[in-house]
C-alpha cells in the first residue's frame, strides 16, 4: 500500500508518524512552495519503502527524521540517494543534522544537498522563513549527473571531526569548514530533505557511525 498526503493532511503530519512502510518512529516536516512561479506540481508527498530505505517522491519539500535518531560529538553521517527520475528544473536532496526542534517554529538544522545539475549546497535553516548559505549552489565534478535513463547515484556523508567538518560526495571531499562555530550546531537530530518537484529519490543506508 502507498502511502499519499493531500497538503491538508500533510501540514498535520508535522509532528505524527510516517506510513507503516516508511521506518518505525519516522516524522515527516512538509514544506508547500508559496512561489506562484515555482509551484509543487502535485499537492502530496508519497513515501514507499526500499530494501535498504525507501522512497520519496514529491510534491511539497520534506524534511524527515526520527527524534531518536541524535548525533553528538564526532561522527559521520551518510547515505546513498539514486534520482530514479530528475526534476522538471534543478532541485536539491540529500543530508540534514544538527536537528532541532524540528516540529516548531523556531527548526534548526543543517543540509548538504546536491541536485541534477552536477551542483551541492550547505545551508542552515534557523526557523521558518531564514536559511543561511554555507556554501551557496556550487558544481563539482563529484555530483554525479543523471544518466541517459535519467538516473544518478551519489553517496554524501558528513564527517564531523574534532577541529573541521567534511562534506563528501562519492568520497570526495567538495568542503571542509572549521569546527568552531559549528560545534553546537553538529549535535542534534539526523535525517533528510528532499525538495520540492522530484519523481522521486531512493534513499538507502543512512546511517551515523562514530568516529574512533
Amino acid at each position: 500500500m502507498i502511502r499519499r498526503l493531500s497538503a491538508a493532511a500533510a501540514a498535520l503530519l508535522i509532528a505524527l508518524p510516517l506510513a507503516a512502510q516508511a521506518p518505525d518512529g519516522w516524522l515527516t516536516r512538509v514544506d508547500r512552495s508559496t512561489d506562484a512561479a515555482d509551484p509543487d506540481d502535485v499537492p502530496e508527498v508519497t513515501i514507499r519503502p526500499a530494501a535498504d530505505g525507501f522512497e520519496v517522491h514529491t510534491g511539497p519539500a520534506v524534511t524527515l527524521y526520527n527524534p531518536a535518531n541524535t548525533a553528538t560529538g564526532q561522527y559521520t553521517l551518510e547515505g546513498s540517494f539514486t534520482l530514479l527520475q530528475p526534476s522538471g528544473h534543478v532541485n536539491y536532496y540529500g543530508l540534514v543534522y544538527g536537528g532541532r526542534n524540528l516540529e516548531a517554529a523556531n527548526q534548526s538544522y543543517i543540509y548538504f544537498l546536491v541536485a541534477q545539475n552536477g551542483s551541492f549546497t550547505i545551508r542552515h535553516r534557523a526557523g521558518d522563513e531564514t536559511v543561511h548559505d554555507i556554501v551557496g549552489r556550487t558544481e563539482n565534478a563529484a555530483v554525479v549527473q543523471p544518466d541517459a535513463n535519467g538516473q544518478s547515484v551519489n553517496r554524501l556523508q558528513v564527517r564531523v571531526g574534532a577541529d573541521e567538518t567534511q562534506f563528501v560526495v562519492n568520497g570526495t571531499v567538495v568542503h571542509t569548514a572549521a569546527r568552531q562555530g559549528m560545534a553546537g550546531a553538529s549535535d542534534g537530530i539526523w535525517g533528510l530533505r528532499v525538495n520540492h518537484v522530484i519523481p522521486g529519490v531512493r534513499v538507502e543506508g543512512l546511517r551515523v557511525t562514530p568516529m574512533e
